[in-house]
């Protein structure tokens, strides 16, 4: 059978770093609905829903074709961790009889992640004994080079050697981009996680994997998307 696949954009209204980021507007279109789009055209997705407690939001959403689910205020704060939210979409679907295989996180602060780019993650991930997968880019600083203060001494964060090693010589280091994370409902609700081993990555290169924090960002990303290959 047809693994059921369910696709969550979380989009709160509140914002305190860049206020409305989530609508604010990048290539003639509201933040939220590039990840709408690529949720929305890929063809392995079988429904997208947008999670908000902010009607503007779900205004926009319904109107970009998503499914919206609102949001109680109590999950709609900074500091509420996004696998509550996701777990709360599952849920009340869940009581009304849907039930999915795979619940794939979209979040709208990466507006360059498309529809082609979450096809060939779905594509790989969903016949493979994989149980989450999670699209990462190349460590722009790689982190056996980091350092940490302890008891006010500065001390390597994995070893002396990693330090004095050449870049070239070390493992190649990614990171999480935040642009898919894709994961089996079940292990999903029984671990309260994205990233449940075994995990495949999903590399994406940095132009694609422009993070919206600040309007900087949200520049880079707009050149990006004008072909300015400054970007």
């Amino acid at each position: 059978m047809t693994p059921r696949v369910l696709a969550v954009v979380p989009a709160r209204g509140g914002s305190k770093g860049l206020p409305r980021k989530n609508i604010l507007p990048l290539a003639g279109r509201p933040l939220i609905q590039h990840s709408i789009a690529a949720g929305r055209g890929c063809p392995l997705v079988t429904e997208c829903v947008v999670s908000t407690e902010d009607e503007e939001i779900a205004g926009i959403a319904r109107q970009a074709g998503a499914e919206v689910m609102h949001r109680p205020a109590e999950l709609a704060t900074d500091l509420v961790p996004t696998h509550l939210v996701v777990r709360h979409v599952l849920e009340k679907l869940r009581d009304k009889g849907r039930d999915w295989d795979v619940v794939v996180l979209l979040q709208p602060t990466s507006p360059l992640r498309t529809a082609a780019h979450l096809t060939a993650c779905l594509e790989m991930f969903l016949p493979s004994a994989a149980r989450s997968v999670v699209s990462v880019c190349p460590a722009e600083h790689h982190p056996y080079k980091d350092l940490r203060i302890a008891d006010g001494w500065l001390t390597p964060l994995f070893s002396r050697e990693a330090l004095e090693t050449p870049r070239q010589q070390l493992p190649a280091a990614f990171r999480p981009n935040g642009a898919i994370f894709a994961v089996r409902v079940a292990d999903f609700l029984e671990y309260g996680a994205f990233y449940v081993d075994p995990a495949l990555p999903f590399v994406m290169d940095a132009r694609d994997s422009i993070d919206i924090d600040s309007l900087g960002d949200l520049r880079r990303a707009e050149a990006v998307l004008a072909g300015m290959d400054d970007a």
